[in-house]
């Protein structure tokens, strides 16, 4: 089912600091979008077969902004690439892992994301992501 890590999330306060720290260690920036519905706006930095995707709240009220005022900046999730996202949903239903979207949705980079609740994930913010490109 799980293919491979599509991309680490990485909360930032700052885009363009983040944009930054990520330059000076190396990494070459591919592109930045805003996606409207997750209040974010996010960089994308290849490495490798995955991708680091820099987050930063464009709303107060996004989860991200929610997830820098409880716990700071840094990893906010971990995202695996699967062939198929609602069959993916229904497994890990079926194992009584806790979702937090049972429908996908859109996300960055043309993706269908959803999420696993980190109750259920031993506290780690798990994605999953049937990749466009």
């Amino acid at each position: 089912m799980i293919k491979h890590i599509s991309h680490i999330g990485i909360a930032v306060s700052n885009l363009e600091e983040g944009i930054a720290f990520y330059e000076k260690l190396g990494l070459t920036l591919e592109a930045i979008e805003e996606v409207p519905s997750q209040k974010v706006k996010v960089a994308f930095f290849p490495c490798g077969d995955t991708r680091i995707e820099v987050l930063a709240p464009t709303d107060p009220e996004s989860p991200i902004a929610k997830f820098i005022e409880k716990k700071g900046e840094g990893i906010q999730h971990i995202a695996f690439a699967v062939d198929e996202l609602p069959a993916a949903l229904k497994e890990m239903e079926d194992k009584d892992i806790r979702l937090i979207d049972k429908e996908p949705r859109p996300g960055a980079h043309g993706a269908d994301i959803a999420f696993l609740h980190p109750k259920s994930t031993n506290g780690v913010l798990i994605e999953l992501c049937k990749e466009k490109h």
